[in-house]
């Protein structure tokens, strides 16, 4: 779907003031892309939103006409160095990746502080804001707690909202006893926890500290529970019954790609010149393994006797010298390429497998760290991936095997073509402006 042109914004429904809507968004495009898509859709419905993020978005920002306000890259320096990348390696397994994982969650903290001031910023300097809507990695909260205004939280992936019903999506944990549940969120609530963020709320917002016990930061100072969104579909992962409609699942936020966007000529062409290639991309994984990662991917693409369109992104994937049947480019808008591809080859990211279901395509997951093993095993479960070939056992041969399950088994083409249009209906993005709209209008 391409976005119409259009001279200005649409005018809200009858009966519906057009409101402000901070969005505060920090981290790599899987962060940031969710909070553009819903901002598309603010506009579209007739309100202001207004996405703080990192400068390196401005320009696709501005490519939808939404209004835009930098912040500190923040944590997303950390993945620029050394110690960051061997944890995306070793995929958080063994003592040493606990170890570095809890020493990069100390950076993190540190990291959050600059964006966050730079959010209060922009939150005064604008004025009439009616809420901040921000990801649960980001806690933006305090700062609509600053502004009296509601904060509405988006949970990326599954597992910020605590529940009995199924452990922790996002920690790759073993099978536990259905008791012992919601004690895996532990880390989650403690990840939450962050002396820093909590100094920068008492002594540079000058607001009270926060109460409300351990899931305190999904409360607002008066101990409501603030509103969630989930940005992905309930056909896919489990919901809670029991969360009510605090937390509302609203089906996957797909950004439709620009409007000045055109494809490339050499991919273009390299699409025409014979069958749909397989798409290979890691999207924001970078690791130490790139060089490594290109060579492998090449060796699984002529094992597998297929074509392939491999994406760099974060630079996971060194580029490699032109070949016959390998294109390499950066990235490319998903709901364009992906219906054009035999398969989905990916690293188990929400936004990617969202994209991957829509388009009906089989998938391989790769999965690096967090809730892409959650996916990984919801796609298999699904029937539209076979076994997921983590990385840090990746090789070319268990690679090529994976790929050739996806492109030569015709059920899970079968089973992938008829998850598509369900999770296209869902409309999550709308879904959400209006789950937004509906909050905005009660009464104080």
């Amino acid at each position: 779907m391409v976005l119409p042109k259009e001279s200005g914004p649409a005018r809200p429904g009858a009966g519906i003031r057009p409101r402000k809507v901070l969005l505060a968004a920090c981290g790599t495009r899987g962060d940031v892309q969710p909070f553009l898509a819903l901002a598309v859709a603010l506009r579209r419905h007739g309100h202001t939103p207004l996405l703080a993020a990192p400068s390196s978005y401005a320009a696709e920002t501005a490519a939808y006409g939404v209004d835009f306000a930098a912040v500190d890259d923040g944590p997303t320096r950390i993945l620029d160095e050394p110690e960051a990348r061997r944890t995306v390696d070793s995929g958080l397994s063994g003592v040493g990746g606990k170890i570095a994982a809890a020493r990069t969650v100390a950076r993190l903290r540190r990291l959050m502080i600059p964006p966050l001031r730079d959010v209060a910023a922009i939150a005064h300097d604008h004025g009439d804001v009616a809420a901040v809507v921000h990801s649960a990695a980001f806690p933006a909260q305090h700062v609509a707690d600053m502004l009296d205004v509601p904060a509405v939280v988006v949970a990326l992936q599954p597992g910020w909202i605590p529940t009995g019903e199924f452990p922790c999506p996002l920690l790759p944990l073993p099978r536990v006893p259905r008791p012992l549940n919601r004690g895996t969120y532990a880390l989650v609530t403690a990840a939450q926890r962050s002396r820093e963020v909590e100094r920068w709320r008492t002594t540079e917002l000058g607001l009270v500290a926060r109460r409300h016990g351990a899931h305190r930061w999904l409360r607002d100072p008066e101990g409501r529970r603030r509103p969630v969104l989930q940005p992905f579909s309930r056909q896919v992962t489990p919901v809670d019954p029991a969360w009510g409609d605090a937390v509302r699942t609203t089906g996957f936020w797909f950004l439709p790609r620009r409007p000045d966007w055109t494809p490339p000529a050499e991919l273009a062409r390299f699409l025409d010149e014979g069958e749909p290639p397989v798409y290979i991309g890691f999207g924001s994984m970078t690791g130490t393994r790139a060089r490594r990662n290109n060579a492998l991917v090449r060796e699984a693409v002529r094992l597998a006797g297929v074509r392939a369109v491999v994406a760099t992104g974060w630079g996971g994937i060194e580029s490699g010298p032109p070949a016959r049947d390998v294109l390499t480019l950066r990235e490319a808008p998903h709901d364009w390429l992906f219906p054009r591809t035999a398969a989905v080859v990916h690293h188990g990211g929400t936004g990617t497998v969202g994209a991957a279901l829509a388009a009906g395509r089989p998938q391989v997951l790769c999965p690096h760290m967090g809730d892409q093993s959650h996916w990984s095993a919801r796609m298999r479960a699904l029937g539209v991936a076979p076994a997921p070939v983590p990385a840090r056992h990746l090789t070319a041969a268990r690679l090529a095997e994976a790929i050739g399950r996806a492109v030569q088994d015709r059920r899970l083409l079968h089973r992938a073509t008829e998850m598509a249009p369900v999770i296209r209906s869902e409309d999550g993005v709308d879904t959400a402006v209006r789950s937004l709209v509906s909050l905005l209008s009660r009464p104080s």
